[in-house]
């Protein structure tokens, strides 16, 4: 069953300083793993000269990558990724590029520092909640689909697409994301917008933002 989770609306960049070594954070949304590799190859270009670019990111529901770029094994990526996990947020990669200030931070202090500049780049972050929403398919004759087509984009349910060519053009059908918990609503409002002929069938799941 599909869950909730957070994400992030645009970029944004932190830095912070822990005993002489310079910390950039910076955090993307990425809705594919292709995504946040291309982030993550800018930022290290971006910042070449830097002597660690190191990197998270979480994508869905199943794709979780770290990659500590040379920092000892664990105190880097993984401290990033853990603090993206727990506090709920996926479709987001995180690179943390460090300039070493000349002092050892051990491995746990590696690790709150790497972790740290992710939570405290999040804390800045325009934050967006996504919900499960399945995808219903509503479909009606020609003579109706043109109202519907207007009613659909002037409400507040997400339509994804239109096809003029169902039952060999005889009907219309249009595919729209509908949260969860408002498909009973929407069921309604559907019945009601279309005095009762509206055909419609329950599709695969999405997120949509809240």
């Amino acid at each position: 069953m599909a869950a909730p989770y957070r994400t992030i609306r645009d970029i944004v960049e932190h830095e912070v300083e822990i005993r002489r070594s310079r910390f950039v954070c910076a955090l993307a949304p990425a809705a594919t793993e292709e995504a946040a590799r291309e982030f993550v190859a800018e930022r290290r270009r971006h910042y070449a000269d830097a002597t660690h670019n190191c990197s998270a990111y979480v994508i869905g529901q199943g794709v979780r990558r770290a990659d500590d770029d040379g920092e000892p094994g664990g105190t880097a990526g993984t401290p990033m990724l853990e603090m993206l996990t727990r506090r709920g947020f996926a479709d987001v990669v995180a690179v943390v590029t460090r300039y070493f200030g000349g002092v050892l931070l051990g491995a746990g202090g590696l690790a709150r520092a790497y972790g740290g500049a992710v939570g405290e780049t999040l804390d800045r972050a325009e934050v967006v909640e996504m919900v499960p929403a399945a995808v219903v398919t509503v479909s009606v004759g020609h003579a109706q689909a043109g109202r519907l087509e207007s009613d659909l984009r002037a409400s507040p349910y997400a339509l994804r697409g239109v096809d003029y060519e169902v039952d060999h053009g005889a009907r219309v059908a249009f595919e729209v994301a509908v949260a969860e918990d408002r498909l009973p609503v929407f069921g309604e409002w559907i019945a009601a917008a279309t005095a009762g002929r509206a055909e419609t069938a329950l599709g695969g799941t999405v997120h949509l933002a809240r």
